[in-house]
């Protein structure tokens, strides 16, 4: 029988519950079991709960056949539990190192009380860690020098009463909660009925004087309490099973004056939040409130008056509204920023059939929004779509789309009167998102580097970025788009708001399951690739560390080591492509395809990829084609940039294919054939199933059915097993 069971449900919470469970496995305190309680939830909640199940024979799993919330999958998790102690964990909070040793030193010192209680400290994106402002309640000797007991009830120090009545920063002896009854109900403010019940009835409390919990603050969408809903009605039914508790246990009749006074308190607090009850509806409310304080009022008490206070009322939003508005007032009065044409466009009602799409910021349309834009065409032919294209990168934009320069007149009414955005970065903060217009955030490629809050830890790779004004620019997305799981999880944390993921896979890599052996022979042909010569293209990433391209590799010599019957395409990163290492020439076997307008069209006349910490990897492997990583400044990078994935582990579903350091070892694998052999083979179809599951050719499909034309059911998936890929290029 374990010493504690930590019991952590989850509902939508797939971003975090890996840091959560993490938190708890790897306390250095190893007598516990988790219990992980999946409450039928739509994402990857489960799945990560089974993953961590594999991994640790601690972790016992329930997946709830319905949704039942918060209190009621508790009460499943209680269900199977066989620790002494009962230790609760919100799925996107996390344990400090060594609390679970802390709460157990302290639990055998005061000779296992029915509660412990300790503290807890709200975490914020941004860095700070700030402790409870009760932490003083803690300490062992109070303000006025007198020690505090070690064991006591709840009479001994009614102020702990005061707290933060949640169940989450206390430990609770399993047999005191049997004996209680003790049960969570359904409904919101389900901690209320459970908290004040186990703090009365309980005969022996301690506290611990320590940080145990990191309360995450999460930006928007963490809180379900914090939502405007008629679901904050359920206080009401809460408190009646309080009260209906101190029915059952006469002996506790003292504290039903001061529960009056604090369900008095409480409701008032629920009715006056802006966020929580809806407006309609605040007079129902505190009718219902004031006929809730005058069943419980204890005979003799004095009348606790509820009513709204003005701050909620209309007066109180036209007061809130217009605070909010005096920024946008005092730059439309500027007038500089908008333009009058803007602001005038601005006015004009949202045209339902105009969609604006951009590429790496004003670059030529490529990657998943040109893909979306074809499939809209096909589909949705209605729809018109205008792209934001930098006025010295026209003349490259494909004929035939409407093209608008940043700043234009066209720009301008454009941005103001769509109904949709699409792009892969994000639009300017000169185009402010209307209310009505959907934002669609493709990203541009599963992340190896570390991205969005993750940069906080990299300064030099951040380069002053503002992560306040990346987090407004990320409330504009209303869907974000994921090629698999994995970036799923990345992008939700790094990117807290409250957009839709849409795990529909990577339109630009929908070409690589429609293209057949004459359209890769027609791109190595455009390419001058002669038959039988093996192309290796070549895409490094980024270097933060570097201002200029420069290739990792002396390709000249590479092509040179390898021989004729191999060419070398050259791919610098698209922030450098106008800074390719060579002109349209360069040395015998190299070709520069840097401005080449298609990476995927490359990809297709590629015998093989050579990268490094570039997503290119992922896209390529839907091909089923071989992937060598060459990363000379792997350790470089890693203390610079940081990486999620440990490209040189060798481990199946975290390495593409060989890895080397070297030019010698680079040399020496296509040499030896290792670049194509077994091991290779084995370490990209691990690669494969883990990063493409979800690219099957209809990804551009899916996303224009759900965004564009509103449909609820995406398409179905093509198994993995089932897709045929472009083939390879004959040699």
């Amino acid at each position: 029988m374990p010493r504690i069971s930590v019991i952590v449900p989850a509902y939508q919470v797939q971003a975090y519950l890996g840091e959560c469970l993490d938190s708890v496995l790897n306390q250095s305190f190893r007598d516990f079991e988790l219990i992980g309680v999946d409450d039928c939830s739509p994402d990857g909640s489960g799945e990560v709960f089974d993953e961590f199940a594999r991994a640790d024979d601690r972790v016992r799993v329930l997946h709830l056949p319905e949704n039942v919330g918060l209190g009621r999958a508790r009460n499943a998790g209680i269900d199977v539990a066989t620790g002494d102690y009962l230790v609760f964990l919100d799925s996107d909070d996390t344990l400090t190192p060594g609390s679970l040793q802390a709460l157990a030193d302290r639990l055998e010192q005061t000779g296992d009380p029915d509660v412990l209680v300790y503290d807890y400290a709200r975490t914020y994106w941004d860095g700070r860690v700030v402790r409870s402002r009760d932490a003083g309640l803690f300490a062992p000797v109070a303000p006025d020098g007198t020690a505090r007991p070690e064991v006591f009830g709840i009479a001994e120090r009614e102020e702990l009463l005061g707290l933060l009545m949640v169940v989450w920063n206390k430990a609770y002896r399993r047999g005191f909660v049997e004996k209680t009854g003790l049960r969570f109900p359904a409904g919101y403010y389900e901690d209320t009925p459970w908290t004040y019940p186990s703090m009365l009835a309980a005969g022996s409390i301690t506290v611990l004087d320590r940080v145990v919990v990191h309360y995450r603050q999460r930006r928007q969408g963490g809180n379900i309490l914090a939502t405007v809903s008629r679901k904050h009605f359920d206080i009401f039914g809460q408190y009646d099973l309080v009260f209906a508790f101190l029915d059952q246990h006469p002996e506790l009749d003292r504290w039903r004056p001061l529960l009056h006074r604090r369900m008095a308190e409480h409701l008032r607090t629920i009715g006056n939040h802006p966020d929580r009850v809806p407006p309609a509806d605040r007079a129902e409310f505190f009718g219902r409130a004031a006929a809730e304080e005058r069943k419980h009022r204890p005979a003799g008490s004095a009348a606790v008056e509820l009513a709204a206070d003005w701050k909620s009322g209309p007066v109180g939003r036209l007061a809130r509204t217009a605070r909010q508005a005096q920024p946008q007032v005092k730059r439309a009065v500027a007038g500089s920023v908008l333009g009058a044409y803007q602001r005038v466009q601005r006015q004009l009602p949202l045209d339902p059939n105009l969609a604006v799409f951009g590429s790496y910021w004003g670059r030529v349309p490529s990657c998943n929004p040109a893909a979306i834009e074809a499939a809209l065409r096909r589909l949705a032919p209605d729809v018109r779509s205008v792209w934001v294209v930098e006025n010295k990168r026209r003349a490259e934009a494909p004929e035939g789309l409407t093209v608008v320069g940043p700043g234009s007149r066209g720009y301008r009414e454009a941005i103001s009167r769509a109904s949709y955005f699409v792009n892969n970065v994000n639009f300017p903060d000169g185009a402010p998102k209307r209310p009505g217009t959907v934002h669609l955030q493709t990203h541009h490629g599963t992340p190896v580097k570390k991205m969005g809050l993750d940069l906080q830890e990299y300064p030099a790779a951040a380069g002053g970025l503002d992560f306040a004004k990346l987090l407004e620019r990320v409330d504009r997305w209303d869907y974000s788009l994921s090629s698999n799981r994995y970036s799923t999880l990345i992008w939700e944390r790094v990117y807290p708001s409250s957009f839709r993921t849409l795990e529909y896979g990577y339109p630009r890599n929908d070409v690589f399951y429609s293209a057949t052996a004459a359209d890769v022979a027609e791109a190595r042909a455009e390419l001058g690739i002669e038959p039988g010569r093996k192309a290796l293209l070549y895409a490094p990433t980024l270097r933060d560390y570097r201002s200029t391209y420069r290739p990792q590799l002396d390709l000249a010599r590479l092509a040179r080591r390898l021989g004729p019957d191999y060419v070398l395409l050259n791919r610098g990163h698209y922030l450098y492509d106008e800074d390719s290492a060579f002109g349209a020439g360069g040395p015998e076997g190299v070709l520069d395809v840097s401005r080449h307008p298609s990476v995927e069209r490359l990809a297709l006349a590629a015998d093989a990829l050579i990268t490094d910490y570039s997503s290119v990897m992922f896209d390529y492997a839907n091909l089923d084609r071989p992937i060598v990583v060459f990363a000379d400044d792997w350790e470089v990078y890693q203390q610079t940039r940081g990486v999620y994935l440990d490209l040189f582990s060798g481990r199946p579903g975290e390495a593409p294919g060989p890895a080397v350091r070297s030019e010698d070892e680079l040399a020496e694998l296509f040499r030896s054939g290792g670049w194509d052999g077994p091991e290779a083979a084995g370490l990209r179809r691990a690669f494969r199933e883990r990063f493409c599951a979800f690219d099957d050719g209809r990804a551009a499909e899916r996303v224009v059915r759900t965004v564009f034309l509103g449909e609820s059911e995406p398409l179905p998936f093509t198994p993995l097993a089932d897709r045929t890929p472009a083939p390879r290029p004959l040699g």
